[in-house]
């Protein structure tokens, strides 16, 4: 078995060294260290794989293989121990999260809100960062760079760690993680190690043959070296830091370049669908809510955009001005403007909600999925922590439940913040205002001097002016639903303002934002909480909707603008006078009965799901198809390559002319050696190289009392009379050279032992035996001899 030199080790040491100074910058994209467990688990399979593939002299292909397979099976433990089976062997989770890690990793982790903890198969992306990383450089450190070591081949083998460095600031944040001593570190280890490599180079080439007179001299010089370059790699990197290093701002990530890809305009607007509480839902059960105080309400959506005919969530252009709906996961992010009070561990089950808005009560810290189903769905959950608003893509249903660690928005009395400017918010900009909302606007804030003391009077003037009905029929006056232009304008223009929240809210976010305050519609529930609640059941009827205002340093203050007066004066009409009209002759009454008039159609109401269905296979079979193939095909497509290539080469060899394929049935048998672990002499005769291999299976054992199982002196001597005698060799010959061969391939495969068979099946040796001295010439002779006229020589 090959041996590795001490030098190879301590460059495979360098480079896993490197790659894990690496890989650290992804703390910022994870926030903790655990993906380290994964990036340390990378190094290892990778090199382990390497390693493996040189000491069982595998080709590069096979050696590829090898780690590919050593990925799949060796990953679960190091990446979602979770979804393997006893933490540690694979399951059919666990091996679909590798490859979708490895695949679709790369681009969630630009888009999913930090810390990245979701979906559960972006843990691999550290994994299969380092495992290529260490699988490439340790196949070159252990293959290539040996043949010559020098220092331009020791600074390619720094692309690899380079790049994972590079991908640790592309994939993480606008904060950099320990920086100056990763870099310093890095290009300290890196330069010393160059630097030694080409001492190293220097020494063996004998270009430094006078300091090897003296060890303590050239030891020395070494020492000084060294020193020089690490003092010179800190003076640059702490110089270079402390001038160069970009700033948050100026940090180039890709989380800020790329769009996230999802688009909260791709579901309708949670406000237009208000009516359909009040009206179809309102004694309906939707969910129930534990944990809740006295005065909490429940989120359901924050909508910033106007379009003229709806309030709707603003869609990813205008991510940056409200954090987006990233994917999170258990952990949430928090809002980058609030003052959070009191905290609340709330427990919500879904019963009679179904919708992609996920219920949710103050500013999330935590949230996790504690049903079965929606646990398997935790990877579509959506969070706008600046919102503090969620959304699962795939849709809240009945039996849903999940378990909210939150903390609510303290809210200053109006006395407080008569001082406390309104925060500057980016925020999608308002079309189709009515002119009627803004004029109101303005009559209603007046004169007042300071931004909530308006904010308060528009919120009064809404609420003592105006009427509440939900259009009901029990309602003593009509109230159209929807928030529209032309429904705003309705609103102001009728002898009386009646509306409900939907109208209400809609036009108080409208004026303030007329006024140049920054104001958004946030729609949910508020149901009656007492101080023994325990739990409380939500009824659609418990659906509101109020306004929000950021202020400078304390965070978003909410505005309730809906009246509380249900009674709405009746405008007195009088009644119009009747006037008499002639008596007018009636028609003959027809006497044709209006159904027979039709004709009578029968339409097929069968169910499209009764009627006859193609066959379909079942899911069971592609699950365990997959389970089973997956692991069949890494473990026999290598073997199929490489036995169709072993029999290309036999073929090749024996379809030959005889003296040929007689010496090809010789090169099979050393080939055959070859791939069993023997290790043929490359420049020697045939004779020779049947002693070395005589000798080699002695010394391992696989001998008769003495003597190797398999003797090759003859048939060695035999080859060189076929092909050095000068003569024809007939067909039946090389035939009988070929039995002779396979004879002694087969005792010693037998001897040798299952495993060593079994390695050598996926190996392909790639020695091709030198002839021996003459031996070309002869046959070139015998080929021409064969050719001339009778009597030539005469």
């Amino acid at each position: 078995m090959t041996r590795i030199p001490a030098a190879t080790i301590g460059d495979l040491a360098v480079l896993s060294v490197l790659s894990l100074l690496a890989v650290i910058g992804y703390q910022t994209s994870f926030g903790d260290a655990d993906f380290l467990l994964a990036a340390v688990g990378g190094l290892l399979v990778g090199t382990g794989a390497a390693v493996a593939g040189t000491l069982l002299r595998l080709g590069v292909l096979n050696t590829v293989l090898l780690g590919f397979a050593a990925y799949f099976v060796l990953g679960t433990p190091f990446t979602m121990p979770g979804r393997g089976i006893g933490f540690v062997l694979p399951s059919l989770d666990s091996l679909a999260g590798l490859a979708l890690g490895a695949v679709y990793g790369w681009a969630d982790i630009v888009t999913i809100g930090t810390p990245v903890e979701a979906p559960y198969y972006v843990a691999a992306v550290p994994y299969v960062a380092t495992w290529v990383v260490s699988l490439v450089g340790g196949m070159l450190v252990l293959r290539w760079l040996p043949r010559r070591r020098t220092v331009l081949r020791a600074a390619v083998l720094l692309i690899g760690p380079i790049l994972l460095y590079l991908s640790g600031i592309l994939l993480g944040t606008d904060q950099a993680y320990l920086a100056a001593v990763r870099g310093v570190a890095f290009a300290v280890i890196a330069l010393v190690w160059l630097a030694w490599r080409r001492r190293a180079g220097a020494d063996a080439g004998g270009v430094v043959e006078a300091e090897r007179r003296s060890d303590a001299r050239l030891i020395g010089r070494r020492v000084r070296g060294i020193a020089i370059v690490v003092a010179g790699a800190v003076a640059v990197g702490s110089l270079a830091g402390l001038a160069w290093a970009p700033v948050a701002s100026d940090r180039f990530v890709l989380r800020e370049e790329i769009v996230p890809p999802f688009d909260a305009r791709e579901f309708p607007s949670p406000l237009a669908g208000f009516r359909n509480y009040t009206k179809d839902l309102v004694e309906e059960p939707l969910f129930t809510v534990s944990g809740l105080e006295p005065g909490d309400v429940i989120r359901l959506a924050t909508m910033d955009s106007y379009t003229g005919r709806l309030w709707n969530v603003a869609g990813p252009e205008a991510s940056a001005a409200d954090g987006g709906y990233a994917i999170v996961g258990e952990a949430l992010p928090e809002p980058a403007l609030a003052d959070l009070g009191s905290g609340r561990d709330v427990e919500i089950t879904a019963s009679g909600y179904d919708d992609v808005w996920v219920p949710s009560v103050g500013y999330g810290s935590s949230m996790r999925f504690t049903d079965a189903e929606s646990s398997a769905r935790a990877g579509d959950l959506r969070y706008n922590a600046d919102a503090g608003t969620a959304v699962l893509t795939s849709g809240v249903e009945s039996g849903t439940a999940y378990e909210l660690s939150t903390r609510v928005q303290r809210e200053p009395d109006t006395e407080q913040l008569i001082d406390v400017p309104v925060a500057r918010v980016d925020l999608p900009a308002i079309e189709n205002l009515p002119d009627v909302v803004a004029a109101k606007a303005e009559e209603y804030a007046g004169d007042a001097p300071s931004a909530i003391e308006q904010l308060r009077a528009i919120e009064t003037g809404l609420k003592t002016n105006g009427f509440l009905s939900h259009g009901l029929a029990s309602d003593s006056v009509a109230s159209r639903a929807g928030h529209g232009a032309d429904r705003l304008i309705e609103l102001f223009t009728r002898s009386q303002m009646v509306g409900d929240e939907e109208q209400y809210a809609a036009a108080m976010a409208l004026m303030a934002r007329h006024l140049g305050y920054p104001a958004r519609v946030v729609m949910g529930f508020a149901p009656e909480i007492s101080e023994n609640d325990e739990e409380v059941e939500v009824l659609g009827g418990d659906v509101t909707a109020w306004v929000e205002v950021p202020f400078e340093g304390i965070g978003w203050i909410s505005f309730r603008p809906t009246p509380d007066q249900v009674d709405v004066p009746q405008e007195q009409t009088p009644k119009p006078k009747s006037e008499p009209q002639p008596q007018v002759r009636q028609p003959p009454r027809s006497e044709a009965v209006e159904d027979e008039l039709l004709t009578t159609v029968e339409i097929d109401e069968t169910d499209d799901e009764d009627r006859e269905q193609p066959f379909q296979i079942p899911g069971w079979v592609w699950v365990v198809a997959g389970a089973v193939g997956i692991p069949a095909l890494l473990v026999f497509a290598p073997l199929l390559v490489v036995a169709l290539a072993k029999r290309r080469r036999r073929e090749r060899r024996r379809r030959a002319r005889p003296d040929r394929s007689a010496a090809g049935a010789w090169d099979e048998l050393v080939d055959r050696y070859l791939e069993l672990g023997f290790e043929p002499p490359t420049r020697a005769t045939r004779l020779q190289v049947a002693a070395e291999l005589e000798r080699q299976a002695a010394q391992q054992g696989l001998a008769e009392q003495g003597e190797p199982v398999a003797t090759l002196a003859p048939l060695a001597a035999a080859v060189d009379r076929d092909v050095f005698a000068g003569g024809e060799v007939e067909s039946e010959v090389a035939d009988r050279r070929w039995t002779e061969a396979d004879a002694a391939a087969a005792a010693v495969s037998a001897a040798a032992g299952g495993v060593r068979r079994l390695v050598s099946r996926y190996r392909l040796a790639k020695r091709r035996a030198k002839p021996g001295a003459g031996e070309r010439d002869t046959s070139a002779r015998t080929s021409r001899r064969s050719r001339r006229k009778p009597g030539a020589d005469r």
